[in-house]
């Protein structure tokens, strides 16, 4: 209870599993009590998630190119066509990553780079097939809307024959990717080359009505209004409601490969190194965790939420797990996007483990589509393999680091 009867009002609705307006999330996010906004959003958590699990998994974040036409204006990752540093690995190094994950325990690649203005269809139809032909244990969570929308452009057919395409060829989960800010405003100011906010979600509506479940993200801390970050859940909301209205998402059955839907939010905070924004904004730690709770009371039509500790560090994300948040996401094996812009946390297998073990969790191993591969009810089922750490980053290395292999950098 509070001192205000219209948020006890709302935090009550939203605990017991009722639906809260837009309107009334930005009067949670900028005036409820700290303490009883995260024990609202834990109630949804039990509520959802009744047996007290956390999940996390272990996937490779694989880069085919760090060529891009989009040039937003966070990214440190990319570079612009004919840049003496610009590069793109051939199958075979791809084939090589993938191998390496493989043999640590990893279920999921994400394929991810840049919009390069040769690749199209067929270029991605070959990535993913070769990858599935070669892994066919691995899923291929990879891409977004944005790629989509580029590939299809530069092959000249229609979004839904590329999502067809690249479904048959492989990919079996879209990633949030690209989405950053939806509202238009701060979409211009940050990625003025990219599509709108609608239109990412168009996209992400029609891979749903093909089979393809899909994440949503959102990128915290580069200038927008506490009503846009508000604004930008109420549209992925708005989406997923007509794909559970079209029978495409049914969390009866959401860990089947072929229901659409978005499975998971993930909000993370903007990087500020080596890229044009230079930190001029950034997002607090109040803030994303007052976010995170919101979120959870908002998303009555998405299953998981998933903390950032990548972007906001280890403390953060064990507190988040009291805010409502069901998973830590991955020990990634390699990332580079968001490293480039200076995100600097690590974590090992065991650590993270241990993250959820003593925020009073129970760790468990998950897939790509939530189901649990492995629950580790007590200490003596972690598993031991000193060798799974996140995350090596080979983009600082000439040629995005051709055939420099794992072991992996140091946690420290």
């Amino acid at each position: 209870m509070t001192a205000n009867p219209e948020i006890d009002s709302i935090l009550q609705r939203g605990a017991d599993g009722g639906r809260i307006t837009p309107e009334e999330a930005l009067l949670l996010y900028t005036e409820a009590p700290f303490h009883e906004l995260g024990e609202a959003a834990d109630a949804v958590r039990r509520r959802r998630h009744p047996e007290g699990i956390v999940t996390y998994l272990i996937d490779r974040n694989i880069n085919y190119t760090n060529v891009c036409v989009t040039a937003c204006k966070f990214c440190a990752f990319f570079r612009a066509p004919k840049h003496k540093e610009g590069w793109a690995h051939p199958i075979e190094e791809i084939l090589h990553r993938a191998g390496e994950a493989v043999e640590l325990g990893a279920t999921q690649v994400m394929l991810q780079g840049g919009h390069h203005p040769d690749f199209g269809v067929a270029y991605y139809e070959h990535l993913f097939s070769s990858v599935k032909q070669e892994f066919p244990q691995l899923a291929i969570h990879s891409i977004g809307p944005s790629e989509i929308l580029h590939m299809a452009k530069v092959d000249g057919v229609s979004i839904e024959d590329a999502v067809i395409r690249i479904k048959a060829a492989g990919l079996d989960s879209i990633a949030g990717a690209g989405a950053e800010m939806l509202p238009d405003r701060p979409r211009k100011a940050i990625a003025p080359l990219k599509e709108s906010g609608a239109r990412w979600l168009e996209v992400m509506a029609i891979a749903h009505r093909h089979g393809l479940s899909s994440t949503a993200t959102m990128m915290m801390g580069t200038g927008e209004t506490n009503f846009e970050r508000i604004e930008h859940i109420r549209m992925i909301r708005d989406v997923q409601d007509l794909a559970v209205a079209n029978g495409y998402s049914d969390v009866a059955v959401e860990q089947s490969h072929e229901v659409g839907g978005f499975r998971a939010f993930i909000p993370w905070t903007y990087q500020a190194e080596n890229n044009h924004l230079k930190g001029r904004t950034q997002a607090t730690t109040m803030e994303y965790l007052r976010f995170i709770a919101v979120s959870r009371l908002f998303f009555d039509n998405i299953s998981h939420l998933q903390a950032s500790w990548l972007t906001t560090g280890k403390d953060i994300g064990q507190l988040s797990l009291h805010m409502g948040v069901d998973d830590l996401g991955s020990i990634m094996l390699e990332e580079n996007v968001i490293s480039s812009a200076g995100a600097k946390h690590r974590s090992n297998l065991q650590e993270l483990i241990t993250m959820i073990r003593t925020a009073d969790r129970i760790p468990a191993w998950r897939d790509t589509w939530y189901k649990h591969l492995a629950v580790h009810l007590t200490p003596a089922d972690d598993p031991t393999d000193d060798r799974v750490v996140s995350h090596f980053s080979s983009i600082a290395l000439p040629g995005g680091g051709v055939r420099k292999a794992l072991p992996l950098v140091q946690t420290s």
